[in-house]
């Protein structure tokens, strides 16, 4: 994870990005959730990557972090909160890509928030009963010590690859099973930690 860096830009330029990718890439894509907006209008996506890349943190696409995480383009962001549509009776793990942006985006909002790596929430290392897990990132799939841990009636939001294409995901847990359905088509990193075993490819 990405700390926050303190030693600022001038507000101006970030500020003018930020209003930017609110009108030009959430807005034109059908995110107008009051919420949302105003959580991505204030959390400053610089802060959460390098020095040398604070210029490609309003850009529309992911951002590879030098720890080969990565902060996922802000429409990914957009459509994740505006489908999970968290609130204060939420207990929540995100699943972090590595930047830390979308716990930042969270805290305010949930009753609880619990942040694990994928490689501790793909060994069911959550250390969490949530009502909501978020996933920073695309996935193969859910690994089974992940869905034991979840009670009946968590939701998860996501994103899938499937053949190549990454999309988002949502899923509740019912009777003991978790599946995925893919959604919209948006570009986001994969999390090597949720791929499947080779011998499982097809």
């Amino acid at each position: 994870m990405i700390a926050p860096d303190i030693t600022r830009e001038p507000a101006t330029r970030f500020d003018d990005a930020r209003r930017a990718m609110i009108d030009s890439q959430l807005r034109t894509s059908g995110v107008n959730d009051a919420f949302v907006l105003a959580r991505m209008s204030v959390v400053p996506r610089e802060d959460f990557v390098p020095e040398g890349q604070r210029a490609a943190a309003y850009t529309d696409r992911a951002v590879r972090l030098p720890d080969g995480g990565a902060l996922p383009a802000p429409l990914f962001h957009g459509l994740l909160l505006a489908e999970a549509r968290p609130d204060r009776a939420d207990r929540v793990v995100v699943i972090d890509g590595g930047s830390g942006y979308l716990p930042a985006l969270l805290e305010p909002m949930v009753g609880a928030l619990t942040v694990v790596s994928p490689e501790d929430a793909a060994a069911g290392k959550i250390g969490a009963r949530p009502t909501l897990v978020l996933i920073d990132g695309a996935i193969e799939h859910l690994p089974e010590p992940l869905v034991r841990k979840l009670e009946e009636g968590t939701r998860v939001v996501t994103g899938l690859v499937e053949r190549g294409v990454t999309r988002l995901a949502v899923g509740r847990k019912a009777g003991g099973a978790l599946g995925l359905v893919a959604l919209v088509e948006t570009g986001v990193p994969r999390l090597a930690a949720f791929d499947r075993e080779a011998g499982w490819r097809f």
